[in-house]
């Protein structure tokens, strides 16, 4: 019952403390048992009026020994409980993330990361609780009432036998309701993940919200989520209520079959009076255990859940390992390259493309032409496109993963800075950098003034870089990358919404890289792509045409097209400046 074999084969480090719990358990009830022969021997000498100083004094000392054995064994006893769910959790959470790296940048093509996230904290919660409390409980429980019919054999066998026939009857109620409690505790899960999805999309887009006055729409939406969560968390906690009265009436009902039994059997002369207390004072222990085992059902229930979640992310099928490298020749060739996020829309339409090493090649168009879902290919985190990317010659498929991230370094307008110091952040693009190589990128990126007035490498980045501005974050992602030193950067909308000086910084940077390095621009704004080697601009998910700036305008396409317009609005913003400061 509740006991899934590849689960414990999962974290099997938990087995010896398991073990070590029921012993601990086991030894504690013995000493109960002499403690309560030794009490109740002793009860009935003084009944019949032939109890001793000597036998008072050995009860005691029996009583007193007994009850440090007990404290022992329970503080021993939760020990194990304790190494048990420090070995599941880190057993557990070691796997997912051991998946994660498997899965690769593509991840979420699979699985939602709001899903990834409750069953690494919340699944592996509940699922140490399942490890610390009930698989020891679930073992003991059977162990005890076999221990305590034993014993009481010697004492009363009617008695024994009636106490033991109705300790099954608990988990035969469990069992009752188990199909239906997974049933409900699948939908509570299923409805826990879409709760949190929701929030941390909201949470993630409040500002969002905020500007377009869309809260209180996204509220509302929320709020029938969470209304959904907590009928479906009642309905869990009303079977979990029914479950333990049930179970409150099997055992007060066994235990009282067998203490009118042993008074029945006492009356009738067939048992003495110390052994029908004992059978009274030790009935309750018959039932005790299995009672504590069926308030862990939900426990248990939950893990199972859990743990479904868990072994679905842990299933995920894996690509298979990859063993070529990036080859010396670092020029990028796109033959054919078709890509769709779902079957009914085609987002890159047999897009050819070409760029040799240590040039310069840049991707325009207007937004939603397929541009950032090129970059994502070409940096591995798309999968599954139709059609040849290779580098040198080699597939992008074949190449490894580790080895295309050590020679490709992404910037986007979305580059993720780290709550910690600017060298914790500059080092994951070099672990081994000095703090003159970390200043002299700075020094590139023109970030090196501003970071001497604070507190140089040391100074403090809140979460996601919050206490910078926009351009001071690219500048740094961009420093970073700078520090990664590999032979290939793509650079995907890498000036977007930052300022002027920001802007200028960082395409002076990409320049110098002409010549040294293969690099690959993605920019809706043309006025920094004009320098290219060469030009691909994306229409729809095709490439109608391409060339240098120059040649681009001659033809008179859409580059000619985008570019007139773009130049019209700058010129008209520049005009409407000077009018309004005259």
């Amino acid at each position: 019952m509740m006991i899934d074999k590849r689960l414990i084969g999962t974290v099997s480090e938990s087995k010896k403390y398991i073990a070590r719990n029921v012993a601990l358990q086991w030894l504690a009830l013995a000493a109960n048992i002499v403690m309560l022969i030794s009490v109740t021997g002793f009860i009935a000498s003084l009944y019949y009026g032939i109890a001793t100083d000597a036998s008072m004094i050995v009860t005691a000392v029996t009583a007193l020994a007994a009850l440090t054995v007990r404290f022992v064994c329970a503080r021993g006893a939760a020990r194990m409980s304790y190494l048990s769910s420090k070995a599941v959790k880190r057993t557990l959470r070691e796997k997912i993330y051991s998946k994660l790296l498997k899965l690769g940048a593509s991840y979420g093509d699979k699985i939602r990361t709001s899903e990834i996230v409750q069953v690494a904290v919340e699944g592996v919660e509940q699922l140490e609780s399942y490890f610390g409390a009930y698989l020891p409980q679930f073992f003991y429980a059977m162990l005890a009432p076999l221990t305590l019919f034993a014993v009481l054999c010697f004492v009363n066998v009617p008695s024994a036998v009636v106490l033991l026939i109705c300790v099954p009857l608990i988990p035969a109620a469990i069992a009752a309701v188990q199909t239906w409690a997974k049933k409900l505790l699948s939908k509570y899960w299923d409805q826990y993940t879409e709760l949190g999805d929701t929030f941390l999309e909201n949470l993630q887009g409040l500002t969002t919200l905020k500007i377009y006055q869309a809260d209180e729409y996204k509220n509302e939406e929320m709020n029938g989520q969470a209304e959904k969560f907590r009928r479906i968390t009642m309905k869990v906690l009303s079977m979990q209520l029914n479950s333990i009265t049930i179970m409150d009436l099997i055992a007060y009902g066994g235990a009282a079959a067998g203490i009118i039994t042993a008074v029945t059997q006492f009356a009738a002369g067939r048992v003495s009076l110390a052994g029908c207390l004992l059978i009274i004072l030790l009935s309750a222990d018959f039932f005790i255990p299995m009672r504590q085992l069926g308030s862990f059902f939900h426990v248990a229930m939950n893990g199972m859940a859990a743990s479904e979640k868990i072994f679905r992310l842990l299933d995920l099928p894996e690509e298979e390992m990859k063993t070529e490298k990036v080859p010396e020749d670092v020029s990028v060739t796109v033959s054919g390259l078709r890509y769709s996020y779902d079957e009914e829309r085609e987002i890159l339409k047999g897009i050819d493309l070409k760029v040799p090493e240590g040039s310069f090649v840049s991707i325009v168009g207007e937004s939603g032409c397929g541009k950032s879902t090129t970059a994502a290919i070409l940096t591995g985190r798309n999968k599954g496109y139709a059609g040849s990317v290779s580098i040198g010659g080699t597939e992008l498929s074949e190449i490894s993963e580790a080895n295309l991230f050590e020679n490709i370094s992404y910037v986007s307008h979305q580059s993720c800075l780290f709550k910690g110091t600017v060298r914790d952040n500059l080092q994951m693009g070099k672990p081994d950098a000095a703090d003159d190589e970390m200043w002299d990128v700075l020094e590139r990126t023109n970030m090196a003034g501003f970071l001497r007035a604070e507190d140089g490498l040391s100074t403090k980045l809140a979460e996601r870089a919050s206490n910078l501005s926009g351009g001071q974050c690219q500048r740094l992602a961009l420093a970073r990358a700078l520090l990664h030193d590999t032979p290939v950067y793509i650079f995907d909308e890498a000036t977007s919404n930052i300022d002027a000086e920001s802007e200028n910084a960082i395409m002076d940077e990409i320049r110098r890289l002409k010549g040294r390095k293969t690099v690959i621009m993605i920019s809706h704004r043309l006025a920094n792509v004009t320098d290219s080697d060469r030009i691909y601009v994306m229409d729809g998910g095709t490439i109608p045409e391409y060339g240098t700036h120059r040649s681009l305008l001659g033809l008179g396409g859409a580059y000619s097209q985008l570019w007139n317009a773009q130049q019209s609005l700058e010129n008209y913003g520049e005009n409407y400046g000077k009018e309004t400061a005259a």
